[in-house]
């Protein structure tokens, strides 16, 4: 649940984190898998990301699936969760952002935006996060940066989230962050894990590269197409390269 921290003698009043877990598309860049089924020591990235939302106390979390919505959901059906399925996932992110905030409901201080393809982030992470946004001094929305670089999960206001809903149909997180800079608190950080995704086959190797941990393509050969003229599944062609790399 909410923590409370204390600092200088004062305390941070608890806040009400909901939290919106994107797993819906399609995994064009992956080769038609879905990133979420992808495994990190025999666990779907998917359960990583609820495992380490439960650890930190986000108090109500929206999954919303889209793509390979029969292979997801039975995954995500162990945590007590809400799904919402995204019928339009070919509508892109900023459909199923919509779909998830609108589910999520207003009854929130602060929603988690969260992504299925970050496979080091843990509890310690949202942790990290939450405690930005109860200490920032300015803004609705905390940005973690690592270097020069924009990571994720994102934390946002109830405010800024409503303002999102407001803002029409297109609108998604990252296109309102660059509208309105003013809002946005950057949490300055070195921790890697929130600049780690896995978004294509070579992230997939340079994630081991990085890492020491290796990545695992799922056996979803009775789910995936056939490549047009070629008898082998994608994800063993997928499986096939990664070895060889």
């Amino acid at each position: 649940m909410g923590c409370i921290l204390k600092q200088g003698g004062g305390l941070y009043s608890r806040v009400r984190v909901g939290a919106v877990l994107l797993a819906a598309g399609e995994g064009k860049r992956m080769g038609g898998v879905p990133k979420a089924l992808i495994e990190l020591g025999g666990v779907p990235l998917i359960n990583r990301q609820l495992i380490a939302l439960s650890g930190a106390g986000i108090d109500e979390v929206v999954v919303v699936t889209g793509h390979y919505h029969e292979l997801v959901e039975p995954l995500v059906e162990q945590f007590p969760v809400r799904i919402a399925r995204n019928s339009h996932p070919e509508n892109g992110q900023p459909s199923s952002v919509r779909l998830g905030l609108e589910m999520l409901g207003g009854n929130f201080d602060a929603v988690i935006m969260a992504l299925c393809d970050q496979p080091l982030i843990n509890a310690q992470d949202i942790t990290q996060l939450i405690a930005a946004f109860k200490k920032r001094k300015s803004g609705e929305i905390i940005l973690p940066v690592v270097g020069d670089q924009r990571g994720n999960p994102i934390v946002i206001s109830g405010v800024a989230m409503n303002q999102i809903l407001d803002a029409g149909t297109n609108m998604v997180c990252r296109k309102f962050m660059d509208s309105h800079p003013e809002m946005v608190d950057h949490f300055q950080t070195e921790n890697e894990h929130f600049i780690m995704d896995v978004d294509s086959l070579d992230d997939l190797v340079n994630f081991e590269k990085k890492t020491g941990w290796k990545l695992s393509i799922p056996n979803l050969s009775n789910h995936l197409e056939v490549e047009s003229g070629n008898s082998e599944p994608v994800y063993m062609a997928l499986q096939r390269l990664v070895t060889k790399c």
